[in-house]
């Protein structure tokens, strides 16, 4: 059970949407909602606060009779549940409910403490909003995709419980449930805000962590394979860089590699006292190809910009983000913009980008691997069978090679393509839900092309027969995936082995 006071952290995120952590709504965020509540109920009795006695957007210049107040919310609501598109997964959603949660539990809002208690109802319950994919333009936040959570909240349109998509009424009454109250701007309050590019952006991060862990495991394994001088990811010539991120890589692939008997030492082999004047051309590489070599130097600034990625989804979270914004302290309502995505949608851009970089440096990896006249050491595509009869990882470098580039496509900045809307009223919008969306497409791709690496990786391990020569954790990687992919000297169909290894990776860490 985690206690919920409307200050969360990415590893509250990880225990209630992927360990299913139930969270409960402590006395004092509940106080602070309900306080919120009655100061706007009373300052709004006399005064055009927008939304709450006007219309919406362009419309706002139109003010709505009392009579008509809790209508105006309702009629928001649904005409803006207007989403198309595939569903976004149940797990993406959930981590956007969390997000709006917690920052409707920050006291800005207005909100009544009934929507609190119902969406802490709905993430313990498993309860989830269909939302749509299409429909974000991320200004006024995610108006389209919130309406379909505010929808739910009135007990109106569709969820996913226990495997089946129905009918939220249906499930409320099987679950004793009671839609919210509507009193004030709670329509307005749930939709006008960052929620779902936050919420799928928060998820992205911790599968692109996952991810950059099972690349320095690959990219330390190569580099055991061809038996490769250790000192591109030394202490000493990393520290002459000051990036952080080189320093913190080079020192995984250190430790990854601390017990290998494959790395080999510059210093033994080119810096003694044996005479190579005689050598014409070296047998050995002087120094490997830049995918092996330059791992600290590429992978540096992924981890630095994942790093960064979390600290400003973790801070849009923490953060009011609908409009107007009510300040207790102050009395006062506060109109502005707090809804518009562009720090997220500028931090799901730059984390499609590493994640394209990262599946490039897996893609040329793999080429290595596979590229018997760059490699020197292995059979054509890592073939263990007849050569010319058998075809080895062949077949798979194709996907690999396609998925790397639909990334490259992808991760274009959307960050950039703004196109007026609402009659103008958002003339500058942050497609922040698109970013968010398109990245999570992009880390799929990703674990797909790593995927194949590792299975290629395991091959080439198997025809070098250096199993007790790899680093321990080198040989962890290869037991596990072993144990899902078997030695195949014969063709066989690879899909299957891919998609299995594909879902390993993702769901595991690297121990």
């Amino acid at each position: 059970m985690l206690i919920f006071n409307g200050n969360l952290v990415l590893n509250d995120f990880y225990k209630i949407i992927f360990e299913n952590k139930s969270i409960q709504i402590d006395d004092s965020t509940l106080k602070r909602v309900e306080e919120s509540f009655n100061f706007l109920k009373a300052f709004s009795e006399n005064k055009i606060i927008y939304g709450v006695n006007t219309g919406f957007g362009p419309m706002a210049q139109y003010k709505i009779k009392d009579s008509e107040r809790i209508q105006l919310q309702y009629n928001l609501i649904r005409s803006h549940a207007s989403g198309t598109g595939n569903p976004i997964p149940e797990m993406y959603v959930k981590a956007a409910m969390l997000a709006r949660l917690n920052t409707l539990s920050l006291g800005h809002s207005g909100v009544h403490k009934s929507v609190i208690k119902l969406m802490t109802e709905l993430i313990n319950r498993d309860i989830t909003p269909l939302i749509f994919e299409h429909g974000g333009v991320g200004a006024s936040g995610d108006l389209v995709q919130l309406a379909h959570l505010a929808l739910v909240l009135i007990g109106e349109g569709e969820v996913f419980y226990k495997g089946k998509r129905l009918s939220t009424k249906d499930v409320f009454k099987l679950e004793n449930l009671q839609p919210i109250t509507v009193e004030i701007r709670e329509g307005l309050a749930i939709m006008n805000g960052t929620s779902i590019m936050t919420g799928v952006g928060i998820v992205n991060t911790i599968y692109v962590k996952r991810l950059l862990q099972w690349m320095i495991a690959c990219s330390a394994a190569i580099n055991e394979i061809v038996e490769a001088y250790d000192d591109h990811f030394s202490y000493e010539l990393n520290q002459t860089k000051k990036h952080i991120g080189q320093r913190d890589i080079a020192k995984q692939m250190r430790d990854h590699l601390k017990d290998s008997k494959l790395t080999r030492k510059r210093e033994h082999h080119l810096y003694n006292t044996n005479n190579h004047d005689d050598v014409i051309v070296f047998e050995n590489k002087v120094q490997e190809y830049y995918s092996l070599r330059c791992v600290p130097q590429i992978l540096g600034p992924i981890l630095e910009t994942i790093n960064n990625v979390e600290t400003i989804l973790i801070e849009e979270v923490n953060s009011a983000n609908d409009n107007p914004i009510i300040d207790m302290e102050k009395k006062h309502v506060y109109h502005g913009g707090n809804f518009h995505g562009d720090y997220v949608s500028l931090e799901m851009d730059k984390l499609k980008i590493v994640v394209t970089k990262l599946s490039m440096l897996a893609e040329r990896q793999l080429n290595y691997l596979l590229n018997s006249n760059l490699n020197n050491i292995l059979p054509p595509f890592v073939n263990l069978g007849t050569l010319g009869l058998n075809f080895g990882m062949q077949g798979v470098q194709f996907t690999a090679t396609s998925t790397t580039a639909e990334n490259q496509t992808l991760s274009n900045p959307m960050y950039v393509h703004s196109i007026p809307n609402n009659n103008d009223n958002q003339d500058i919008v942050s497609m922040g839900t698109n970013a968010a969306l398109m990245t999570k497409k992009v880390v799929e791709n990703a674990f797909e092309v790593l995927a194949i690496e590792i299975i290629t990786i395991v091959q080439a391990i198997e025809y070098l027969k250096v199993q007790d020569k790899v680093s321990s954790k080198t040989k962890k990687m290869y037991d596990d995936i072993r144990n899902i992919v078997p030695i195949f000297t014969n063709d066989v169909v690879m899909y299957p082995y891919v998609n299995q290894v594909k879902d390993h990776i993702i769901n595991n860490e690297l121990n």
